[in-house]
């Protein structure tokens, strides 16, 4: 932790910081363990990114139920949270608890897609104005935000942001069904989850919004966070509408373009094959 970070913490807190350790989950910033002199332990992130934000998106998923870590101290630059102990270990028992927690998530529903600010994803904005209609909402303010931006940084070439303009332009034929604004996590993968062995005791790093909740479950089976143990227990709390299978690989096409934006090339062959996959 610089020494900037370490004063604003203390004055934060009114209390010397008597250690500090850096924890995993630093890809955008850094992330710190801290124990406080008058025996708190707290969670301090820096990032280069509007820590406001993922402040609010917190506050806004525990006012809907979701166990997440509780904001202590939120500026522009410093983020300080409640310090929640746990691994993130994913066992039967756990993706059953995860099910349980993501349907009473999903069961939070607004009138209309999008969220009430815009948000971020890691270090990316997401856009978030309010759209009845999902198939706009997705093409326009996910899928081709995301293609448009990475195009314009040079890692998607211009024939494949095309081939995801003509996906976006079909998207009301292949989003036939009629979700209702459900709230999403957003970015529920094994390292945004703290478990303790038999459930999850915090959810880190949203990126919520209003959507169609097949959004969380194709990220979940995509990052193999939730397996046949997940999905059963989900079925049981929650409808899955038909044909969920056949569109889980546009939606997987989201997860891919934001990886691309922040990690590079990689993502770009498997962007293609979903491309192809689907038929473009």
């Amino acid at each position: 932790m610089d020494a900037a970070t370490w004063a604003a913490v203390e004055s934060w807190a009114g209390a010397a910081i008597a250690d500090a350790a850096e924890l995993d989950g630093g890809e955008v910033g850094s992330v710190h363990r801290v124990d406080l002199a008058d025996g708190r332990r707290v969670v301090a992130k820096t990032a280069g990114t509007d820590l406001r934000i993922e402040a609010r998106m917190l506050r806004h998923l525990a006012e809907h139920g979701l166990a997440v870590p509780a904001v202590h101290h939120a500026a522009e630059e410093l983020l300080v949270i409640e310090y929640v102990d746990g691994e993130s270990t994913i066992t039967p028992a756990v993706e059953r608890d995860l099910a349980d927690r993501l349907a009473a998530l999903h069961a939070n529903t607004a009138p209309t897609f999008g969220f009430p600010f815009d948000t971020l994803t890691g270090k990316l904005d997401l856009p978030n104005p309010r759209e009845a209609d999902w198939p706009t909402f997705f093409g326009e303010h996910r899928l081709g935000y995301m293609a448009h931006h990475a195009e314009t940084e040079g890692l998607l070439p211009a024939s494949d942001a095309e081939r995801v303009d003509v996906l976006v332009d079909d998207l009301p034929t292949l989003l036939d069904h009629d979700p209702e604004p459900s709230l999403i996590h957003g970015d529920v993968w094994r390292a945004n989850l703290l478990t303790d062995g038999e459930s999850v005791r915090a959810f880190l790093d949203p990126a919520c919004y209003y959507a169609d909740p097949e959004v969380e479950l194709a990220y979940v089976d995509w990052t193999e966070t939730g397996g046949d143990a997940f999905f059963e227990r989900y079925r049981e709390r929650a409808v899955v509408p038909d044909g969920a299978a056949i569109r889980r690989p546009i939606y997987r096409l989201l997860p891919l373009l934001v990886h691309l934006r922040h990690f590079g090339e990689e993502y770009l062959a498997p962007i293609r094959e979903t491309l192809a996959e689907l038929g473009y």
